[in-house]
């Protein structure tokens, strides 16, 4: 199984080539048009910021070619705010494919919650095959400002302020707000559900 991790200006691209060792799998990274095309399996991760991802998406005429994908994609964290409608970080047009806006977190004057959310968050609700091998409201490892609504595409949510979407997915684009390659074995069952696909 050919595997393409999509090169982009973001970090934590290499926790998810280890993620996949871990299970046996060899993976790439690249931004070559004919290797992401030919993948059995597209994963965009990602800790960054949207504006610089999605100038580098349209540059190298991945804005074009991501929509269009017929294989199973994976987005995750940043990956997954770049495949919605518009992001709130730098009134940041994004890909589209879910058609959901990413909007910031705006802690009130007397919460006790910190901004950026750092750490473990419950999943609840969830559904969808990527969900099928993990435990019932298991804790996964989040790192974000910003969030995703909830909507008719949200297949688990978590809450930090309010509920908001943990993962999404539409045909064939999967989208996971936390980093299921941080979030030991309940994550890499995720991961490992995801590539069976």
């Amino acid at each position: 199984m050919k595997t393409v991790i999509v090169k982009y200006p973001a970090g934590n691209v290499q926790s998810i080539v280890f993620a996949l060792e871990r299970i046996g799998l060899q993976s790439i990274i690249s931004d070559k048009k004919e290797a992401i095309q030919g993948a059995d399996k597209v994963i965009i991760p990602g800790v960054g910021e949207a504006r610089s991802a999605m100038e580098y998406f349209r540059k190298t005429g991945l804005d074009q070619l991501i929509p269009n994908l017929k294989q199973p994609v994976l987005g995750i964290c940043l990956g997954m705010q770049l495949l919605c409608l518009h992001s709130e970080e730098n009134n940041t047009p994004c890909l589209g494919i879910f058609d959901l806006p990413v909007k910031k977190f705006v802690p009130s004057d007397d919460s006790m919650l910190k901004v950026p959310h750092m750490g473990w968050n419950k999943l609840f609700n969830t559904q969808g095959v990527l969900f099928k091998e993990i435990e019932k409201d298991t804790y996964q490892y989040f790192v974000h400002s910003y969030y995703v609504p909830l909507s008719l595409h949200t297949t688990a949510l978590s809450e930090y302020f309010l509920p908001y979407s943990a993962a999404l997915q539409k045909d064939n684009f999967y989208a996971l707000q936390f980093h299921p390659e941080k979030s030991g074995k309940q994550g890499q069952r995720i991961i490992h559900s995801f590539l069976k696909l």
